[in-house]
């Protein structure tokens, strides 16, 4: 059964991988310590759970879901790398026995995307991204608004960082889809506002930008109050953190300040 659970993007895993580069654009930046003990006490015992139940689709799920966390959080390629096969290996046993779980799919991705950029550069890694095509396509096609529109919304940030045609499977306009589409279906979540704030930046697109910064900062009260609980510190640390660096972003890039809300007075003049 699919779960609803935080996730931040992965183009940080992706550029590294499309590029071959150690050097991310964009992505969680977080190395907060508390955050990681919480996130490897998470990951262990997801592990155990996962070894009492082999195959129950929660428990493959909750290691999928804990490893991408965890991963994301570790700055050792080897640890990363180890952590990520404990997933997908998770992954690829639940879909051994229900082929059509999204679930498993999505998480499959996501742990492909750790692994990969573990590996990078590597042609091991390069190679890796059809597969986490393949398992982002499956889990939109069996369930597009698992995690919040999670799996559009990894097509989205997977079509937009990666460099285009013959290099690679890069395409704005495929990115503008999925991106859009993921906002569509869970318009009150803060990733999706963010990415399609920082993607119109990225892209140039300054109305674009702005019109998602106020949607964005619309939406961001009533999530800080609705999405709590140390399950979402990780997601909030990051989302602060981007948000302060679009703002800086665009207004580097357009030569005007994007407003913050009313009631978060100061904080909108230089």
């Amino acid at each position: 059964m699919p779960l609803p659970t935080p996730s931040r993007l992965l183009s940080f895993a992706f550029v590294a991988v499309m590029a071959l580069a150690a050097a991310p654009a964009r992505g969680q930046t977080v190395t907060n310590g508390s955050l990681a003990i919480r996130a490897e006490s998470a990951f262990v015992q997801a592990q155990k759970e996962a070894a009492l139940h082999p195959g129950d689709a929660k428990a493959c799920c909750n290691l999928g879901r804990a490893t991408y966390n965890y991963a994301e959080l570790v700055t050792n390629s080897d640890q990363r790398a180890a952590i990520a096969r404990a997933g997908i290996a998770a992954c690829r046993q639940l879909l051994a026995r229900d082929s059509y779980s999204g679930a498993g799919h999505y998480y499959l991705g996501m742990d492909y995307g750790e692994l990969a950029a573990a590996e990078a550069p590597s042609m091991a890694a390069y190679k890796l991204i059809h597969e986490i095509e393949h398992e982002f396509k499956a889990a939109d096609d069996l369930d597009e608004k698992l995690d919040f529109g999670g799996p559009p919304r990894c097509l989205g940030l997977l079509y937009r960082d990666a460099p285009g045609w013959p290099i690679s499977i890069g395409n704005r306009r495929k990115a503008r889809e999925y991106l859009r589409r993921a906002a569509e279906i869970a318009p009150d979540f803060p990733e999706n506002q963010m990415n399609l704030v920082e993607s119109a930046i990225l892209w140039h697109e300054a109305s674009d930008a702005e019109k998602a910064w106020q949607t964005l900062n619309a939406i961001w009260p009533a999530a800080r109050t609705n999405l709590t609980g140390v399950a979402w510190d990780q997601d909030w640390a990051d989302w602060t953190q981007r948000r302060a660096a679009a703002r800086s972003d665009f207004e580097k890039a357009f030569h005007r300040p994007l407003e913050l809300p009313a009631q978060e007075p100061g904080k909108n003049k230089r």
